[in-house]
């Protein structure tokens, strides 16, 4: 009931998850969590990451923008924890799925929707997220038998989610 696909490209994930949420969402599906856009940027500047907290009309822009030449972490943490408590106070007994943009450093440290992850998983609700193949190890042991790798493709997750105890209709 943990659904998880492995990112190689740049934002590809990111706008994977997003087509399935759209997609849900348009079909009157109840989500939670945050899918992430990626606004801006070119070859020389990095671009704005924006996270959408789904069943809301938030989005909390959780990058910083650090200066040429930086190359440290430009998460915003403040905004993203922001975000992270807004997705705890959505998730209801009705959600069908909640999609988590991404199991990255946060997580793995304990942080950010590890626990809305958990607590989702504890309630019965399918949870879909995305991992680097850098992550992929800690996801892995954090998920234990729950995780389900699933390929990349719109089709494939929702093949995965029809598949789940508290499906949502796929199509």
């Amino acid at each position: 009931m943990l659904g998880f696909i492995t990112h190689d490209g740049r934002g590809s994930a990111d706008r994977l998850l997003n087509k399935i949420a759209s997609q849900l969402e348009a079909e009157g599906q109840h989500l939670a969590g945050a899918v992430q856009e990626n606004l801006g940027g070119d070859e020389v500047t990095r671009c704005d990451m924006v996270l959408r907290v789904l069943g809301t009309d938030q989005r909390f822009t959780i990058s910083q923008r650090l200066g040429p030449g930086a190359v440290g972490c430009r998460l915003e943490p403040d905004a993203f924890e922001r975000a992270v408590g807004l997705v705890e106070t959505t998730l209801s007994d009705d959600t069908v799925l909640l999609i988590v943009n991404k199991y990255g450093k946060q997580e793995i440290e304990g942080r950010g929707f590890r626990m809305v992850i958990a607590e989702a998983l504890s309630r019965g609700i399918p949870v879909l997220t995305s991992t680097g193949r850098s992550h992929r190890p800690a996801f892995l042991d954090f998920a234990d038998s729950f995780a389900e790798e699933i390929a990349p493709t719109p089709d494939a997750i929702l093949d995965w989610l029809a598949r789940q105890d508290n499906p949502a209709e796929a199509t």
